[in-house]
């Protein structure tokens, strides 16, 4: 190995331990910090982030990248440099101060704005996104002068992501979806419910969970679960995930998808390939990629009838008296019934993408400026009744539900439908190779986890996304293969 890789992977190491220092802060304040502990936080994520800064942009490290980049041989130290030198080129530009300031803002910020929901205090949160909007805003001049802010901060998330790609791709989604559930609201035969709303002890949920990370395939002593106001997963390296929860105690069904949800973004990063450990290629690669692995087995796999099927008998165990005349099949239609409601985390499969319309829309507005933080309430609700045909009775249920602005993330929300896309199409490839069915019915997913793991997991970041995507999709990304998925699942529930 040349002087110079060497010299690389140590950089990379040591940038490696700033972000697990980082990591853990983020998680620690979602999961068990207390209340009123943020002050310290912000400071010391200040600190953290302006000296990653520093690690990484400076004279040196970009004297060792051009010196890299000529004695690189292998395809993964080609890759190494590649994204340590596109990383290094974007964040160059801007201001050591104001890129730690931000780390502060968003540690601040994430702590007022779960106040701010339980509270229903939008007026509370606001200053602090008013900030989150303009720093982003002010970032995105940095890293591409002229460039419209929102579609920067896109192509972060999903390299390659333009603003007129999404919109053709909503487009799209938009001429399927509104039609079928028109028709599903006009004549589909209905489907009982009535039995998810119940009282669900606690003890049960927790073993739901832990049947479902079993399933999964997920080892427990590299995973842990842990509770959270708004589920999420944490990737400390591959040989430490962290996935969390939110329990309700008179909503199973939520604790069930979350963790089939999050289970699978863990398997994603559980299964890079070692020899990426604490470079900057390992863990998953774009958002949409990652969003793919968590929506397919949440909705794939979990929400399949065949999968429901085999879940059964832990089901009526757990919950003998809750289920006590609901037969499987009853099960499998609640579960994935079409019906508009207020929360994207517990929305159908139908409806979901409406969700992420209605944020793309906004966030791109804050974000090329046409709509002011004040106004965004009004706006929210008002795109609500449009396209979902719902009154938002206040911002917990509204604009505050959503942890992603308040953390800075903005141009995050398309990555959700993009990868609920790309999940669908990979599934109907995979499907030619593996009797998919079956394997769900039984329980045994080993053999599509290795699949996965070669069409996608193994390679980190060592390829790039074009290439990924194409991999695991079996070619060309279709969102056809999206709305197929969702037209034939709906037509059969409902009997259309």
């Amino acid at each position: 190995m040349k002087e110079s890789i060497q010299a690389l992977r140590a950089l990379e190491k040591q940038y490696y331990a700033y972000y697990y220092a980082l990591a853990a802060i983020e998680y620690d304040e979602s999961t068990v910090a207390p209340p009123e502990s943020a002050a310290g936080r912000a400071v010391a994520a200040e600190a953290l982030s302006e000296a990653q800064f520093r690690l990484l942009v400076n004279p040196e490290t970009d004297a060792l990248l051009t010196t890299a980049a000529a004695d690189a041989e292998t395809e993964q130290e080609k890759a190494e440099v590649r994204e340590l030198r596109r990383r290094y080129n974007e964040i160059c530009r801007i201001p050591p101060a104001e890129y730690a300031a931000f780390a502060s803002l968003a540690q601040q910020s994430v702590t007022v704005w779960g106040k701010a929901k339980r509270n229903n205090d939008f007026a509370a949160y606001a200053p602090y996104l008013e900030k989150l909007v303009a720093g982003r805003r002010a970032q995105a001049g940095y890293i591409a002068p002229g460039r419209d802010p929102y579609e920067v901060w896109l192509d972060q998330y999903e390299r390659g992501l333009t603003i007129a790609r999404c919109d053709e791709f909503f487009a799209t989604l938009r001429t399927a979806i509104v039609p079928l559930l028109a028709a599903i609201r006009q004549r589909g035969r209905a489907v009982r419910a009535d039995f998810l709303d119940a009282d669900w002890p606690m003890e049960g949920q927790r073993a739901i969970s832990q049947a479902i990370m079993r399933r999964w395939t997920i080892d427990p002593e590299h995973c842990i679960l842990g509770e959270t106001e708004h589920p999420f997963t944490t990737n400390f390296w591959r040989g430490d995930v962290r996935i969390t929860t939110h329990y309700l105690p008179r909503d199973m069904a939520s604790n069930l998808y979350s963790v089939a949800h999050e289970g699978g973004h863990a398997l994603y990063e559980l299964h890079v390939d070692p020899a990426l450990d604490y470079t900057i290629l390992s863990g998953g690669s774009t958002m949409g990629l990652h969003e793919s692995q968590s929506r397919l087995f949440e909705n794939c796999v979990a929400r399949s009838r065949e999968f429901i099927g085999c879940l059964w008998p832990t089901l009526t165990a757990q919950f003998p008296t809750q289920l006590a005349g609901v037969t499987a099949e009853e099960f499998y239609r609640a579960v994935n019934r079409a019906e508009p409601g207020l929360i994207r985390t517990e929305a159908d499969e139908l409806t979901y993408s409406l969700h992420i319309m209605v944020r793309y829309e906004l966030e791109k507005a804050l974000l090329q400026g046409t709509l002011a933080v004040r106004d965004l309430p009004a706006a929210w609700n008002e795109k609500y009744q449009e396209y979902l045909g719902i009154t938002v009775p206040d911002d917990t249920h509204g604009v505050l539900q959503d942890i992603h602005w308040a953390m800075g993330d903005m141009g995050y929300f398309p990555s959700y439908a993009l990868g609920s896309a790309y999940a669908a199409q990979a599934v109907a490839d995979i499907g030619k190779k593996l009797p998919l069915a079956t394997l769900f019915a039984s329980g045994e997913l080993t053999p599509l986890v290795k699949e996965l793991k070669t069409r996608l997991w193994q390679y980190g970041c060592k390829k790039e996304p074009a290439w990924l995507v194409e991999n695991l999709c079996g070619g060309a990304f279709d969102p056809q293969y999206y709305i197929k998925y969702l037209t034939d699942k709906y037509t059969d529930i409902y009997g259309l």
